[in-house]
């Protein structure tokens, strides 16, 4: 029985609203709601809804323009870090070519001063050698004529004058040498 009330009150609706559906009553009820939930929105929120918009818009328009900005800024920031990174390469460059320079001035200053030594070492060793010969050589002569003196005294039988001796053994010597 419920389901024969349910429909006589779905036909009396159906009646009213029309063929379509269509109820003037609901539709003016509706736009009265509308125009009311509307109104009220507008005035406590579209206002402020509106306003944070806005506010949002101009901030990442700053930030745009801002990130924009620093774009130029970043590549000015990295066409002088190029150019002193350049800067500091060749003067790195001339630097190092300098103490090279120096470098070699100092081994050939280094090198001179020891043949400088060498060569005056090696001249005062020839300066000695030949000082230790003639003393060597005068040792030789005076330990000869001592040797001679005594052969000489030996064959002889007597002593000879030390005087006469010695002429006649530098004498000697001299035939010698020649």
């Amino acid at each position: 029985m419920l389901s024969i009330y349910f429909a006589a009150a779905d036909a009396a609706e159906h009646a009213e609203s029309g063929i379509l559906g269509f109820s003037p009553q609901a539709f003016l009820i509706q736009i009265v709601t509308f125009v009311l939930v509307f109104a009220l929105l507008k005035k406590f929120a579209f206002d402020k809804i509106v306003a944070l918009l806005d506010n949002r818009h101009k901030v990442i328009d700053d930030g745009v323009r801002l990130g924009r900005k620093l774009e130029r800024e970043q590549e000015k920031l990295d066409q002088e870090a190029a150019r002193i990174t350049r800067e500091a390469r060749h003067e790195a460059d001339r630097i190092i070519a300098n103490g090279h320079k120096e470098a070699r001035e100092i081994l050939r200053d280094a090198e001179k001063a020891a043949k400088r030594k060498t060569d005056t070492m090696l001249a005062d060793a020839e300066a000695r050698i030949h000082e230790d010969a003639q003393a060597a050589k005068r040792k030789l002569e005076k330990d000869i004529v001592n040797l001679v003196s005594e052969a000489t005294e030996a064959i002889v039988g007597e002593k000879v004058d030390p005087k006469k001796d010695a002429e006649i053994i530098e004498k000697v010597i001299r035939k010698r040498a020649k």
